[in-house]
């Protein structure tokens, strides 16, 4: 059982989400959270306080009376629990979930503790709440998904339980559990953050670094089944670019590589005066797909960990609005809501997943075309040629797959629409841009699984399974055991399934 403390490391994230690890909130986060409730009943007696005495947006104009705050906290949650679109995966709606507890128990948003003590129930009990797709704009925060999940802390809406949607009402009633109690602000409270898009942001992070390390992977084995030169990852090249990225990824590689049986040392075959020699027969130097892959995905692991630092920021920080400043007794309004910082970053990272999507393709091409690499069959087809068709069919999947990348990674983040009678006149559009970062990573995955195939392939045209090295002999075993040899021709899509199954494991 892992004890809470009010703050979240993405160590403690991947636990609880990725792992189901089961937590308690300690007792200084809940008294803090105590002090921060108490103190905004007491300061807001006599004073104006958006959102526990006015109304919300542009309606802030209007003064609620003491008999009605209670209604207008339920008024909030029901009128925006209104997405569209398909319910989000239970393990994202568990990482807003987890986003939100975080945030409130900083003890700057006046919350009642019933709050978040229910969310750790539902979270440990994997009770989610119904969350759509489809309705923020991501700066008042993301009002329409977390009203969903307010709806629930109400005793409202819909979850998934034990695989099944079901009535909130309900699962309450067999789980023994009782509605949050609304006291002041915790409609709005639950709803104005960036909890959404973080969330979801975090599951990408995590998401991406695991496809990277399997992009590093498919990036060795092809430079060794190739018989590459091994000059282009050492440590002496890439040190003299001062980027910490690219000579990271370079070092991995050396690491892949170190047992392999099949690199090439250029002052073995090149590094002479080739008197004899008008022509080579063989590529001094590779393509770029295979050479420059260090200065390809430095930036993507460089930009991953900015991401990753920034959420961890975001998801550790008070991003509602009024903060409530306990220690100064006072009520600050603002915009924390506003989600900026996430959109920036989540389309900072989709675009260098799909540049990562476009190397796995070229490489990928690299080993379809005969023509190209001079070593292997069309498509690696180990059957017979014009009868069979090897890899050919996949190789549609992955362009189209690619190209759809491509596409998607135009940025959410200038694409503002202001809304709300112009109250929101700048918007951060932050979830949208999460979800398509989602859908970029995975479809990322589907193009590093018809690779590895196709690099597995390779392997048994070539003979060579004995000489790769022992990290590369690792994963061909455990591809084997998905895929096998096949000369004749096979149906592919359950295959490509199993493998996009087997990189995107998280263990």
């Amino acid at each position: 059982m892992l004890t809470y403390k009010g703050s979240l490391e993405i160590e403690d994230f991947f636990k609880i989400i990725f792992k189901d690890a089961p937590f308690v909130i300690d007792e200084d986060t809940i008294q803090k959270v105590e002090e921060s409730f108490k103190f905004l009943v007491n300061f807001s007696q006599d004073k104006v306080i958006y959102g526990v005495n006015t109304g919300f947006g542009p309606m802030a104009q209007y003064k609620i009376e003491d008999s009605q705050r209670i209604k207008l906290q339920y008024n909030l949650i029901r009128s925006h629990a209104s997405g569209v679109g398909q319910p989000l995966e239970p393990m994202y709606v568990r990482a807003i979930m987890l986003a939100r507890l975080n945030t409130l128990s900083k003890g700057n948003s006046g919350i009642h503790k019933s709050a978040i003590l229910l969310m750790q129930e539902l979270i440990n009990r994997d009770i989610t709440p119904v969350i759509f797709e489809h309705g923020s704009v991501g700066a008042s925060g993301d009002l329409v998904q977390l009203a969903h999940l307010a709806l629930v802390l109400i005793g409202e809406g819909e979850v998934f339980y034990k695989g099944e949607r079901a009535n909130t009402s309900d699962v309450f009633k067999t789980e023994d559990l009782k509605p949050i109690s609304v006291e002041l602000r915790e409609g709005l409270a639950l709803m104005n953050g960036t909890s959404a898009m973080t969330g979801i942001g975090l599951v990408n992070v995590i998401y991406t670094r695991k496809l990277l390390n399997s992009m590093i992977v498919c990036s060795s084995a092809i430079n060794e089944i190739v018989k590459a030169y091994d000059d282009h990852l050492s440590l002496e090249l890439n040190q003299t670019k001062r980027h910490k990225g690219q000579q990271d990824i370079a070092e991995l590689m050396r690491e892949h590589l170190s047992d392999s049986k099949l690199t090439r040392k250029r002052e073995h075959y090149l590094y002479s005066k080739n008197e004899n020699v008008s022509v080579f027969k063989e590529k001094v130097q590779e393509y770029y797909s295979l050479r420059c892959v260090p200065q390809i995905l430095g930036p993507v692991l460089d930009t991953l960990n900015s991401v990753e630092e920034i959420l961890i920021d975001e998801v550790n920080s008070a991003n509602d609005n009024p903060i409530v400043d306990v220690k100064r007794k006072h009520v600050y309004h603002g915009g924390n809501f506003h989600g900026d910082y996430v959109a920036l970053e989540m389309d900072k990272l989709k675009i260098a997943v799909t540049k990562l999507s476009m190397l796995s393709e070229r490489q990928l091409n690299y080993l379809l075309n005969a023509r190209l690499n001079d070593m292997l069959p069309p498509f690696v087809n180990l059957g017979k040629l014009g009868l069979n068709f090897g890899m050919q069919g996949v190789q549609f999947t992955a362009t189209s797959t690619t190209a759809e990348n491509q596409t998607l990674s135009n940025p959410m983040y200038v694409h503002s629409i202001p809304n709300n009678n112009d109250n929101q006149d700048i918007v951060s559009m932050g979830t949208n841009a999460a979800l398509i970062t989602k859908k970029v990573i995975e479809n990322a995955f589907e193009v590093l699984a018809i690779e590895l195939i196709t690099i597995v392939q390779a392997i048994e045209y070539l003979e060579v399974k004995d000489k790769v090295s022992s990290k590369t002999k690792k994963v061909y075993d455990d591809i084997r055991e998905i895929v096998p040899i096949f000369t004749e021709d096979i149906v592919m899509y359950p295959y490509v399934n199993k493998v996009k199954q087997y990189l995107m494991k998280i263990k």
